[in-house]
């Protein structure tokens, strides 16, 4: 649990409610608008390019007279829908605002939606007038005309998704809690499952942020477990297993056990499992592990003090794995799914394992220690070997902020995706496309394989040469030959500038990308 000392945030974290009832009383008002399409002779060759005297449309809603939308009531002067191009309209309580649409993508639908829901939850008390009450701010959602209505599923679905996300907000301060808000939105009938299935997605994104947000001060490997069990209690059938750092020593984790022999506080393994009755054998059984170092100083091989404070994030693939699990359970999805979240937190002490060490891990493989920094991949190799000797998969997935290597090489908007087979890495690229997550396929390039190699143990932990490739063949020599992706999310998981429906601080990524590949094995 956590300590007297330290801070910790009241869980989870509120999020926007959506309705399809009217608004029996005050509602602050958010009109939308699209767009307007242009023919291929207005500002752009036959091939749909832009000519080069148009200077298209900026995000801050300003851009050239090639795009200038029809006249769009109420709108300041220079008011184009670029999505996200957010607007108080003036008059009195409850506020109103015009919301921007760009061209009605999905992602257009989401970065709307998400910086429309800010503008109600951020805005002043006396704004909004009646619409408040009880704490909880009430708006309506509507087009500015029909024509401005998502067409498909999948754009009801992007508009929920921003929504949701767009009114979390993290905080460990009492009186920083984001207010409630409330969104009246009229669904057609035959998108409801759509729209409610992008609300469990949204906060299965959410509630990841929670856990990889909260400071690691209260954050223990003993917390993190307790307070996922607790998340996840609404999601019927879903069970939960928590091990102590005697059962890690009694079943060989010298990994998880390694790394989190420098702390004062334990390391744990948390196993979640849903077991439908109605499970598609030919879905097969899924084992999603995630990384979950509840706080990194690099160990004896102590990382920078610039940059360190991040490390309370470094459990979010762990985060995804819990979130997602949740998520899969509340959707009734007809999959075997178990998920492993080996807990540590990687100290500095006379008891921290140092460079040189060699540990011997679940199924007996040893590794050379040749930096302790690298404690990620000790964590994951253990839990890997567990599944595939106790649980016996049909595929594995891990999920890790892994390597500064893949950030330098992806930047902090996609993840890198390793695979044992070209169908499986399509699968998450796929669904990741889906879900509004971006990928990126990295290869386990054979001529570096034999860099893992190690004189003195049977695999060296960090080689050199590409960082990103090399942990990955790493955590390969612990598959067995088994189907196996690698997902490596070192940029992705943490924001440092908000963009569309992705808050400051840790991002929820690969929560939805995990649901979404299990979901569609049937």
């Amino acid at each position: 649990m956590a300590s007297a000392a330290f801070a910790a945030p009241a869980l989870p974290t509120p999020l926007a409610v959506l309705t399809p009832e009217a608004p029996a009383g005050a509602v602050a008002v958010l009109r939308w608008r699209r767009r307007d399409e242009r023919t291929p002779t207005e500002g752009t060759t036959e091939h749909g390019s832009t000519d080069s005297g148009s200077t298209g449309t900026d995000a801050d809603g300003t851009g050239s007279d090639d795009d200038a939308p029809s006249v769009v009531e109420g709108a300041p002067p220079g008011w184009r829908p670029s999505p996200g191009a957010v607007v108080a309209l003036p008059g009195e309580a409850p506020a109103s605002w015009l919301v921007g649409d760009g061209e009605g993508r999905a992602d257009d639908w989401r970065a709307a939606r998400a910086e429309a829901i800010r503008a109600v939850r951020d805005a002043a008390t006396h704004a909004l007038g009646d619409a408040v009450a009880d704490a909880t701010r009430s708006a309506l959602l509507r087009p500015d005309r029909d024509e401005d209505r998502p067409a498909t599923a999948d754009e009801w679905a992007a508009l929920a998704l921003g929504v949701v996300l767009g009114s979390h907000r993290f905080t460990v301060r009492p009186d920083g809690v984001a207010p409630r808000v409330r969104v009246h939105l009229d669904v057609p009938a035959e998108h409801h499952d759509a729209v409610e299935r992008a609300v469990e997605l949204a906060t299965a994104t959410a509630r990841a942020r929670d856990l990889a947000d909260t400071p690691s001060g209260a954050k223990s490997p003993a917390w993190f477990a307790a307070t996922a069990g607790e998340l996840v209690a609404d999601a019927r059938g879903l069970e939960v297993t928590v091990r102590d750092e005697d059962w890690l020593a009694a079943e060989g984790f010298g990994g998880v056990l390694a790394v989190g022999g420098g702390s004062s506080r334990p390391p744990r393994l948390l196993e979640l499992s849903w077991s439908p009755p109605d499970a598609d054998p030919a879905a097969g059984h899924v084992v999603l592990v995630g990384k979950g170092i509840t706080f990194d100083t690099g160990g004896i091989s102590i990382k920078p003090n610039a940059g360190m404070a991040d490390m309370r994030t470094d459990c979010a693939g762990g985060a995804a794995v819990v979130a997602a699990l949740r998520a899969l359970a509340r959707l009734r999805v007809p999959v075997r799914v178990t998920g492993l979240v080996p807990l540590a937190e990687n100290h500095v002490s006379g008891s921290a394992y140092r460079p040189g060490d060699l540990v011997c891990h679940r199924g007996g493989t040893t590794t050379e220690v040749t930096n302790t920094d690298a404690e990620g991949r000790m964590v994951l190799a253990d839990a890997i070997a567990y599944a595939l000797e106790v649980l016996g998969p049909d595929v594995v997935v891990d999920v890790a902020t892994l390597t500064g290597a893949m950030k330098v090489a992806l930047g902090v908007r996609t993840g890198g995706v390793f695979a044992s087979e070209p169908a499986l890495r399509t699968a998450i690229v796929d669904a990741g496309a889906a879900t509004g997550e971006s990928w990126w396929p990295m290869p386990l390039s054979a001529d570096l394989d034999p860099d893992v190699d190690s004189t003195i143990a049977d695999v060296r932990q960090a080689p050199g040469g590409p960082g990103g490739i090399a942990a990955a063949l790493f955590l390969r020599r612990f598959t067995d030959g088994q189907p196996w992706a690698h997902l490596d999310i070192a940029g992705p998981a943490r924001c440092d500038s908000p963009h569309e429906e992705v808050a400051k601080g840790a991002t929820g990524f690969a929560a939805r990308t995990l649901v979404e590949f299990v979901a569609g094995r049937v």
